[in-house]
């Protein structure tokens, strides 16, 4: 736990949508909202046939962001959590937009995936409601994606993220505001074709009550509230009613719906196509619509950090558990990491002492996790699975920077896989993986004994190793894999030097 929680914290979605913000104060680990901000970017609709982000929309995001860090720029690290959603998951060229978009914020964007995002959608809406349902099915339409997810309580069972939104959709079978009951029945069927391999899971018989959670789904509901289409929530009946009264119109600007923001308005029937098809597949009759989603999800998450309950070590220690990991030796290169970190210069390292020693220790507990599939190569397997698994609270930066420092810890030193990573981790990870090797190397014989106290002094460039007289001889193995290291970082222009 931090040693002052900040007062206030602060949640950024980037959804392919609308950007959202929230700040909260936070006072004896109470959330109070104090400030919500929400623009229409449309970022999905500035997408090109090959994937990449257009111009006008990348500086109309920009702008938006300004105004966003306006507001946050000044938060410590810590207190601030921003994600980015299914364009930027997308986007062939996000990295560049980025790097734009976290000057402008001061702080880090971080792109999480559609499992992750339904996993905070669910915390956000079972934090802001009191119902006594065993089971509960929350829909998600965000302007790329559309996310399901079946929880009890705070747990979210099972979740799944497709790849239709209502900005997609409606750019795919509305264009220019375009309307006619075949392009509906089109769009209806799209949806429902994407829902099908998973109509089975999400259906009606495995849930108590179903709720929606976004701007979408709270539109369609003040629109059938105000049209005295439905009192209870979004209903099949009310869908009906709305599909015909969209029937009778050629362009969206006929509607004429009460209760619709004229800023809704280009993707609305979209996200009525969706709902429209999750209802009749799912064979749903009413919906009721809460106010929480991933902005309040991620509040909380970020909650669960500052206060020692970091969703993404529980996840580590369940993965270690599948892959049978041996926690023993996991431990013991925990040990000699504290050990080596305890010796690095103060200026060695850019990052937080603290940030460096969890990635390690998770990097500790999960290298071996690969020699549950194969023991040839068995750090690539590790990397692999750690950078494409499904990892509850992990971004894809994060998996991808564990299974960076992951797959460098043996054999030959990959330095050039380190390029790929954002700053400041392209020079820092390098270092966490040197020090996991070394770690490893030292604990090759997975016996259970203390290492000898040993000199450890150590430069951009050159590791050195002192250890007491005698030991060496005393220890052959891991005196032959110490000369194999040498030749090993040589190769990348590092030197290696032991005595």
């Amino acid at each position: 736990m931090l040693k002052k929680p900040p007062s206030c914290v602060a949640a950024v979605d980037l959804g392919s949508n609308s950007f959202h913000m929230i700040v909260c104060s936070l006072t004896d680990g109470k959330l109070k909202t104090i400030d919500r901000l929400k623009e229409m970017v449309r970022l999905a609709s500035g997408l090109d046939s090959k994937n990449y982000l257009d111009e006008i929309t990348q500086e109309r995001a920009l702008a938006c962001l300004e105004r966003f860090g306006q507001r946050i720029r000044h938060f410590s690290p810590e207190s601030v959590r921003i994600v980015g959603t299914s364009t930027l998951r997308t986007a062939k060229n996000s990295a560049q937009f980025l790097e734009k978009a976290e000057r402008a914020l001061n702080h880090p964007i971080h792109i999480i995936s559609g499992i992750e995002e339904a996993r905070l959608i669910y915390q956000g809406v079972a934090n802001s409601l009191s119902s006594p349902a065993k089971l509960r099915l929350v829909m998600d339409i965000g302007g790329g994606s559309t996310e399901y997810i079946i929880g009890s309580g705070d747990n979210p069972l099972d979740k799944e993220s497709l790849p239709m939104g209502c900005v997609t959709v409606s750019n795919l079978f509305f264009k220019n505001g375009k309307l006619s009951k075949a392009a509906f029945n089109e769009a209806v069927l799209f949806a429902q074709r994407r829902l099908e391999p998973f109509q089975q899971e999400f259906h009606r018989k495995n849930w108590d009550e179903a709720i929606g959670a976004s701007g979408s789904l709270r539109a369609i509901d003040k629109v059938l509230h105000a049209k005295n289409w439905s009192n209870n929530g979004i209903t099949l009946d009310g869908l009906e009613q709305l599909a015909q009264h969209i029937f009778t119109c050629t362009h969206i600007n006929e509607l004429n719906l009460p209760d619709l923001d004229v800023e809704r308005l280009p993707v609305f029937i979209g996200g009525v196509a969706i709902v429209y098809a999750t209802f009749q597949s799912l064979n749903i009759c009413q919906m009721t619509v809460s106010d929480g989603a991933l902005r309040e999800g991620l509040i909380h998450d970020l909650l669960g950090r500052i206060y020692d309950h970091d969703i993404r070590a529980a996840t580590v220690r369940s993965v270690a558990e599948s892959y049978h990991v041996d926690n023993q030796h996991a431990l013991r290169i925990k040990h000699t990491l504290d050990y080596l970190l305890a010796k690095l210069p103060p200026d060695y390292l850019q990052i937080e002492l603290e940030q460096a020693q969890q990635f390690l220790y998770w990097a500790a507990e999960l290298h071996e996790l690969g020699r549950d599939i194969a023991h040839n190569q068995y750090h690539k397997h590790s990397a692999y699975v750690i950078e494409h698994g499904d990892f509850a609270g992990f971004s894809r930066q994060d998996q991808m920077l564990l299974a960076t420092i992951v797959r460098a810890h043996r054999r030959k030193f990959p330095l050039k896989i380190f390029a790929d990573l954002p700053a400041p981790w392209n020079l820092e990870a390098p270092k966490l993986a040197l020090l996991l090797r070394l770690a490893v190397l030292l604990h090759r014989n997975r016996q259970d004994y203390e290492l000898p106290p040993f000199q450890f002094l150590c430069t951009k460039s050159k590791i050195t190793l002192r250890f007491p007289e005698g030991w060496l001889n005393a220890s052959p193995l891991t005196h032959a894999d110490l000369k194999h290291e040498v030749e090993h970082l040589i190769t990348d222009g590092l030197k290696l030097e032991f005595a």
